[in-house]
């Protein structure tokens, strides 16, 4: 083997090497942030090729999770501040908005699957239906005639 030629193939090594990188750090990327009902937009639509967007519903709060290059970009709404939820659906993928009671800056999701965008908003609606039923409010004190009652500690003898 001639000078030139190891330099090709430590030159393709080498590009082999950082391509698998990038496909890792771009999969990486890609996996659900957190546990729970995730949603993870297809890299099939547009503005999700390389880093699909991902929606959380918790019993609380809805986050939408955006990865980047380097970092993140995160918005949260709380579940009383949500207004309503829209899905606009397309031939393969849907469109979700949720807007806020405030008006501002909804949370827009595009490209996912049908299914995906009914199941957000049956559990968006859920979840609020829990919350306003009382469910994930504290309970409220029967009790207002004085401060609240602490048990003190256990005293051992």
């Amino acid at each position: 083997m001639t000078g030139e030629q190891a330099w090709l193939w430590w030159g393709a090594g080498a590009a082999a090497a950082i391509l698998v990188v990038v496909a890792v750090w771009l999969w990486r990327k890609g996996t659900p942030f957190a546990a729970g009902d995730v949603f993870r937009a297809s890299r099939l639509s547009a503005g999700n090729h390389l880093f699909p967007t991902q929606i959380l519903i918790t019993p609380s709060s809805v986050v939408q999770y955006t990865p980047r290059w380097i970092g993140k970009r995160e918005e949260t709404i709380h579940m009383a501040h949500i207004a309503s939820v829209k899905i606009d659906t397309g031939m393969l993928l849907a469109n979700v908005l949720i807007e806020t009671s405030g008006g501002a800056s909804p949370i827009a999701c595009h490209g996912h699957r049908k299914g995906d965008a009914v199941q957000m908003k049956t559990l968006i609606e859920r979840y609020q239906t829990d919350y306003y039923r009382g469910g994930e409010r504290p309970a409220a004190r029967t009790d207002t005639t004085g401060p609240p009652s602490v048990e003190p500690p256990a005293i051992r003898r």
